[in-house]
């Protein structure tokens, strides 16, 4: 018999899936639930077991792990399951701000349970893989009693006890990610307008890309110090590099929506002023929400 803690897994997307084959691979009793039942196929022929309800799912195991949505999928979840809550540790990797996080994790402590909040830095492909990562917070001691068994699916990164901090970390590296990933998105679609293909700009996409560590690394010590001279870079260069961007993209009858996003902010840091000092001023813009 495996002595390893059992494990409830609710959600069975893609991601829950990944979890529980992860699970069950290192000798874990895994049990399961999801609105779709036949989503759970897979799982039960090779050893999962298949609670009749949310409710069940919740009572088999002390240790209860989430892969939903949002927040919203979660109560509507476990509200009917509530009084099965107490005493559980739930620890929910579905995606929310910070701070719908943290009304759930108020939520979740009234009702009798503890709540870790987890930010998976991973796909599916990544569950099980110890070098992908997922950021955690909630009490420090919860935390610690159960790592080992989070270990199976991912590296653990506690981050501290604010649950709403491991969603806001993860909510960074997605602000990053789907900006960044539109961009190549663009310059396929401009390649495309000029007869090149993905494969033919990939390498140079991948150059630009590697170069980056470097320039956030130069910007962050200026901008916590508070400081955007105008001794590498100047705004006013940067209006006219993203106008020559915005106007390549329109000669070639390609969607302008990001690059002409992108030109409209260089345009609020000229009228504010910034023209002499580094780009990185943009980020005062930033800070405050436009009025």
């Amino acid at each position: 018999m495996s002595t390893k803690q059992p494990v409830t897994v609710i959600g069975l997307g893609p991601m829950g899936q990944a979890m529980v084959h992860a699970l069950l691979g290192q000798g874990h009793h895994v049990t399961v639930w999801n609105r779709t039942v036949s989503r759970a196929d897979a799982l039960v022929a090779r050893g999962a077991v298949l609670a009749k309800s949310a409710e069940d799912a919740v009572a088999a195991n002390e240790l209860v792990v989430l892969s939903l949505t949002d927040y919203d999928a979660t109560y509507t979840v476990l509200e009917p399951a509530s009084h099965a809550l107490t005493g559980r540790v739930l620890v929910n990797l579905s995606s929310d701000t910070p701070e719908k996080t943290r009304a759930g994790a108020r939520w979740v402590s009234e009702h009798g349970a503890v709540h870790l909040t987890g930010g998976v830095n991973a796909s599916p492909s990544g569950i099980g893989q110890p070098e992908s990562s997922t950021f955690y917070s909630g009490p420090r001691e919860v935390f610690e009693a159960h790592r080992s068994t989070l270990e199976v699916l991912t590296s653990a990164d506690y981050q501290g006890e604010d649950p709403g901090l491991a969603a806001l970390l993860y909510q960074m590296g997605m602000v990053m990610f789907w900006t960044s990933m539109l961009s190549y998105w663009q310059v396929i679609a401009l390649a495309d307008a000029n007869g090149l293909t993905a494969a033919d700009v990939l390498p140079h996409a991948i150059e630009t890309m590697t170069g980056m560590p470097g320039f956030l690394s130069f910007y962050t010590e200026r901008i916590d110090a508070g400081e955007h001279p105008g001794d590498v870079d100047r705004l006013a260069m940067g209006m006219a590099s993203v106008e020559h961007v915005l106007h390549t993209n329109a000669d070639a009858g390609v969607d302008t929506t990001l690059p002409a996003a992108v030109a409209a902010l260089f345009r609020r840091g000229m009228d504010a002023g910034h023209a002499a000092d580094s780009f990185s001023s943009l980020v005062e813009l930033m800070k405050t929400a436009k009025a």
